[in-house]
């Protein structure tokens, strides 16, 4: 299965998005009413990523995609909730706040990839490649806006957050809830006083190519971590281990 060529630069988080360590996961795809296109994108979305696609059997529920891993089925999902979130939108509906915090609703079959790496691109080059990273990060930023806790960002740029209306809202009401909201990044624009937000501004890649969301708490954990490869393309993973999100936590905490 083909890959995205790409070198992860030196970062200080670049070792959690090596992939050599990829579980074996296959999606099937369950034949049913739904259109013959959305078909196509399921398959197209996982096309150059280290997950096998197949077609599902008789045993399996019509309409919908199921995830084994080692051949035991850990997930499943309708395809109608995945094109709700991933194949029938793009990134500028989360980013512009056409998709609000609540109604990013994440997919079970996306969520159990945990642990999978993922190259993406970006638009134009993609138009959903990376929204499932993007629905990641919007799904541990609502983890973090109820449950309290320590929430972490980065952004590359720092002006992204006061620039995407869909990010500033995000940041707005993370800023004023019960998480202590930290936001990192290169300083071309410090996010208003106002947003409540910890801001941690730097230079270098591991602010320039590093995009991390993560979430601690009494209640759960969970981190997105993603790295710049080249223009416009990412390689990045996400996890719910807690003891691999402190792991994160920790080296942000100490070297940012």
């Amino acid at each position: 299965m083909s890959r995205h060529s790409s070198v992860i630069p030196e970062c200080r988080l670049g070792e959690y998005v090596n992939n050599g360590d990829d579980p074996e996961v296959t999606v099937a795809v369950v034949d049913g009413s739904h259109p013959e296109p959305l078909d196509s994108m399921v398959r197209k979305l996982f096309e150059n990523q280290p997950v096998e696609v197949t077609d599902g059997g008789a045993e399996f529920d019509d309409d919908s995609l199921v995830l084994l891993r080692d051949g035991e089925v850990v997930a499943s999902s309708p395809i109608e909730a995945l094109s709700e979130t991933v194949l029938l939108v793009n990134s500028d509906l989360y980013t512009t706040g056409a998709v609000g915090l609540e109604e990013a609703r994440l997919p079970d079959v996306i969520a159990e990839l945990s642990g999978t790496a993922f190259d993406v691109r970006g638009y134009p080059e993609s138009s959903y490649e990376k929204v499932p990273l993007i629905l990641i990060s919007r799904h541990i930023e609502l983890l973090s806006y109820r449950n309290g806790g320590t929430h972490r960002a980065s952004f590359q740029m720092l002006s992204r957050i006061d620039r995407e209306s869909g990010t500033r809202e995000v940041y707005d009401r993370l800023g004023s809830s019960e998480a202590e909201t930290h936001v990192y990044g290169f300083p071309d624009r410090i996010p208003p006083k106002e947003l409540g937000l910890k801001v941690h501004a730097g230079h270098g890649t591991d602010y320039t190519s590093t995009w991390f969301v993560v979430h601690t708490s009494g209640t759960e954990s969970a981190a997105l971590v993603a790295v710049e490869t080249a223009h416009n393309e990412w390689r990045g993973r996400w996890t719910f281990d807690s003891e691999e999100v402190a792991g994160i936590e920790e080296k942000i905490r100490e070297h940012y």
